[in-house]
């Protein structure tokens, strides 16, 4: 991936209301969501929600279809994975032990939930 192109992901990616976005289109996999369902999941107006569809489709982030009177969003997984892989380029220096931490496919697994019993434990 092109420096130009990191930047222009991570710029997108750099703003509360896309980054709501973002995260609700990993949530739908490559289905993705129409504009509509978006709109109501992140809370914005269609107008506002146009915008930053389009400048995350601009990024290379987001893959665009439609269908009859809908567009669907989808994430551009591909295009993730370069962007992250060019974050991660040259990792540890030579310390593999931990870029395997870092590179770890924790994102696929269920979120960890703290159980009352641990905060009981800790005094909280």
């Amino acid at each position: 991936m092109e420096e130009s192109n990191a930047v222009a992901g991570l710029s997108a990616l750099a703003h509360e209301t896309r980054l709501r976005i973002f995260r609700e289109l990993v949530r739908a996999g490559p289905v993705g969501l129409s504009a509509g369902d978006i709109a109501v999941s992140v809370g914005a107006a269609p107008t506002t929600l146009s915008f930053h569809l389009k400048e995350l489709q601009n990024s290379g982030l987001l893959t665009a279809r439609r269908e009859g009177r809908q567009i669907f969003y989808a994430l551009d997984f591909l295009h993730m994975r370069h962007l992250l892989d060019f974050l991660m380029d040259d990792c540890c220096q030579g310390h593999p032990e931990i870029c395997q931490i870092a590179l770890a496919p924790a994102s696929c697994a269920p979120p960890q939930r703290k159980s009352k019993s641990s905060k009981a434990k800790r005094g909280t």
